[in-house]
């Protein structure tokens, strides 16, 4: 079995909500947050697979198409990549905030379903967002919890930022 880590979107990896931006619906929108290149290029030596796993209720809501989103997805993993960061896949929740689906956040099926594909063990792994949904979406599925932000009780550590986490966790 492998390990890997699980990655929040909006928050942990790119700027959102900030004075230069409010959401991504675009790829030029998606502006990355300091150390989270080297952050990654961390985590992928001692993980089988880095993936992200986002909410994205702007699609279901009408504020991008499906496309676009894929298209920042496409962008953010090319970006990363040239700087020697792989993101080996994205899964993302498309619906409504309030759709009732099983793929949003807090709910695990978007970590679980990327385990089943790639055979990661969920108990060796990591997810780490900067929401409670985040980190209740990983206590679901079995992996540890971090937080990116102030505190979190539920949480295993917290940390101000992606790059300070993946030191702990590569400790």
């Amino acid at each position: 079995m492998k390990k890997a880590v699980f990655l929040d979107r909006d928050g942990v990896i790119n700027e959102v909500l900030t004075d230069r931006v409010k959401f991504v619906n675009h790829p030029d929108q998606l502006y990355f947050l300091p150390g989270v290149a080297e952050a990654i290029r961390r985590l992928n030596k001692l993980f089988d697979y880095v993936f992200v796993v986002t909410n994205q209720g702007g699609v279901g809501l009408g504020f991008m198409k499906e496309s676009q989103l894929q298209a920042i997805h496409a962008h953010m993993m090319d970006e990363l990549r040239k700087e020697g960061a792989i993101i080996e896949d994205v899964a993302y929740c498309p619906h409504k905030p309030k759709a009732g689906c099983g793929c949003r956040k807090p709910n695990s099926k978007l970590i679980e379903d990327l385990a089943k594909k790639y055979d990661v063990e969920l108990t060796s792994s990591y997810m780490v967002g900067d929401t409670d949904t985040d980190i209740l979406a990983g206590k679901k599925a079995g992996t540890k919890a971090v937080f990116i932000g102030k505190s979190d009780p539920l949480a295993d550590a917290t940390f101000p930022d992606l790059l300070s986490a993946a030191k702990w966790i590569c400790v």
